[in-house]
């Protein structure tokens, strides 16, 4: 029953990290809903003259450049995640990494919205929809076992080190990391080749009428 009760407990653990998580990542999306609406008219005309640049771009196979900025696009926030369960801080600072992962995607995504209309709501969708699915649980699945070991660093920090368990990295923590790295790169591999010739369409059709 002893073992029964630990899993309950580390369970609920678990849940109270994904909530409390959540609460900041959506506190994000609403500040970025927020100063969203005090972006200056002129950016739609930007976005306009960014995306007829784009159609006059050749299409061809990515360059490693391409592929660097998905990696980086991709990668940022799970990645930080992750290394935030090496250290302490990291009990302070997951919370704010949730929170600047959901202010940007609402910001940029309220963009959009805000210069191109429902056209802007397939925009963002071309642009962030499976990015979006990707990445975001695989952040919460690398963030909340990060916050349990960073709160078990800070644990031993503040004074509690002789009665508190060591912090252990085993097999399960690298396993994640490696699953959900391969679920990240295929997701990546994805977007760069549909994600172009979706926007294209879009974009063909928005600016031909």
């Amino acid at each position: 029953m002893d073992w029964k009760r630990r899993e309950t407990t580390e369970w609920r653990r678990r849940l109270a990290c994904l909530l409390f998580l959540a609460l900041f990542f959506f506190a994000g999306v609403i500040l970025g809903q927020v100063f969203s609406s005090r972006v200056p008219d002129a950016t739609g005309d930007e976005l306009t003259r960014y995306l007829t640049d784009f159609l006059s771009l050749e299409t061809g196979d990515p360059v490693p450049r391409t592929a660097l900025s998905a990696a980086m696009l991709y990668f940022r926030y799970p990645l930080l995640a992750f290394l935030l369960g090496f250290a302490s801080i990291g009990a302070a600072l997951l919370p704010f990494s949730a929170l600047a992962f959901g202010f940007f995607l609402s910001f940029s995504v309220c963009c959009f919205t805000a210069a191109f209309g429902f056209d802007g709501v397939l925009l963002a969708l071309a642009v962030f929809g499976l990015r979006c699915a990707v990445t975001l649980p695989c952040y919460f699945l690398l963030a909340v076992p990060s916050m349990e070991q960073a709160m078990a660093l800070a644990s031993l920090s503040f004074g509690r080190g002789r009665r508190a368990a060591p912090v252990v990295y085993g097999r399960v923590w690298w396993s994640r990391l490696a699953v959900l790295s391969g679920v990240l790169l295929a997701g990546m591999c994805a977007d760069m080749m549909l994600a172009p010739w979706f926007l294209r369409q879009l974009l063909e059709r928005m600016l031909a009428g």
